[in-house]
């Protein structure tokens, strides 16, 4: 009971009012610890947003409804971890069909447009397999990249989800010119030294929808349905 109490202060402390649901909830002195060789966070944690002029998260809960230019698919609450997550917006492009336009609705270019930022204290520096959790309607929401104190490696390029459409679901997969639908512990990111680092999901396609993400030490580990480990402050 102590410590849960002493979670709730904590948290009071750090969460801010936003009245915009592109603003940070969260404020800039939150930091998630690393333990065990884990660390979760929720994806509407993010501290700032950055190169955000053409399009930006925005998020969505109960009784918080973005109304950003289009969006063609219905909100996705149910099931998502907090009751909120994330989305970029406005979504322009959701199948074949509509055009694609490099950088507005589309970039292939890590680091390029509408970036999200955290803050996570690694006590266990080593490789860390990035997991997302997203939810996928159709054949052009489904990509995202993954940076790390301002780089932008190769292997944080081009996370990219196939199976699971119309349900959240984890997965960490690159997608590969020889797999477009991603190959498994290909995206990783190194963390070297112990200390605080920035992490950085920037978009790949518009319309992507983010609930969580997960780094971990485990190559192996095996994540079910569910929203997975919580967070740590």
């Amino acid at each position: 009971m102590r410590h849960l109490l002493f979670t709730l202060i904590l948290l009071s402390t750090l969460f801010v009012q936003a009245k915009d649901l592109n603003k940070p909830i969260v404020s800039s002195d939150a930091v998630f610890e690393e333990v065990d060789g884990i660390v979760a966070v929720e994806a509407e944690h993010f501290f700032k947003q950055s190169k955000s002029d053409i399009r930006q998260w925005y998020r969505t809960s109960k009784g918080e409804l973005p109304n950003v230019g289009n969006d063609p698919d219905d909100p996705h609450i149910v099931g998502a971890s907090n009751n909120a997550y994330l989305e970029i917006l406005p979504d322009t492009r959701w199948t074949h069909g509509e055009k694609l336009i490099a950088g507005e609705n589309f970039t292939n270019t890590a680091g390029e447009m509408a970036l999200i930022h955290y803050k996570i204290f690694f006590n266990t520096p080593g490789r860390y397999y990035v997991w997302a959790r997203a939810y996928s309607t159709g054949a052009e929401d489904n990509g995202l990249h993954v940076g790390l104190d301002g780089e932008w490696p190769e292997s944080g390029q081009r996370l990219q989800w196939c199976e699971g459409k119309q349900s959240w679901r984890w997965e960490s997969k690159q997608r590969t010119e020889k797999n477009h639908c991603g190959e498994a512990y290909k995206i990783y990111l190194d963390i070297k030294e112990k200390g605080l680092h920035e992490i950085v999901f920037s978009m790949r396609e518009d319309g992507f929808e983010f609930d969580k993400f997960l780094l971990t030490t485990n190559k192996n580990i095996q994540l079910g349905a569910d929203a997975g480990p919580s967070e740590r402050l």
